[in-house]
C-alpha cells in the first residue's frame, strides 16, 4: 500500500507540474495546452484515487478540503477543457479561460499547501 500511495502521489504531482508548467511557458501568449488537459485528467483521477486510499486506511481525511479542492478542480478541468476545444477548431483561446486553468491551479496547491 505504501508503494500504491507514493505512485500516486508522484503522478498527481506530475498533473500539477503539467497544468502550472504548461501555463507558465505560454503566458505572454495564453493558451491551453494538451498537457494542461492532461494533467488536469491527472490530477482528478489520481486526487479521488488517494482520497479513496486514505478512506481504506486509517488515515483521517479532512472532506471540507477535499471538497473545495474537487470544486477548484472541476473548474479548471472545464476551463482546459473549453481551451482545447478552441485550439482544435483553430479558434483563439480567451486570455480569461487561459488563465484561469494557470490561476486556479495556483490556488489549487496553495490549499494544498497551507490547509
Amino acid at each position: 500500500m505504501d508503494f500504491l500511495h507514493s505512485a500516486l502521489v508522484f503522478l498527481h504531482l506530475l498533473g500539477a507540474a503539467a497544468l502550472l508548467g504548461g501555463w507558465l511557458a505560454t503566458f505572454k501568449k495564453p493558451t491551453v495546452g494538451v498537457f494542461q488537459a492532461a494533467g488536469a485528467w491527472t490530477q482528478l483521477v489520481t486526487g479521488l484515487l488517494l482520497v479513496g486510499l486514505a478512506e481504506m486506511g486509517d488515515g483521517h481525511v479532512n472532506n471540507i478540503k477535499i471538497a473545495v479542492k474537487l470544486v477548484v478542480l472541476i473548474a479548471i478541468l472545464v476551463a482546459a477543457l473549453i481551451g482545447r476545444r478552441k485550439v482544435k477548431r483553430g479558434q483563439p483561446v480567451s486570455t480569461g479561460v487561459a488563465h484561469a486553468v494557470g490561476g486556479l491551479t495556483l490556488i489549487n496547491i496553495a490549499i494544498a499547501v497551507f490547509w
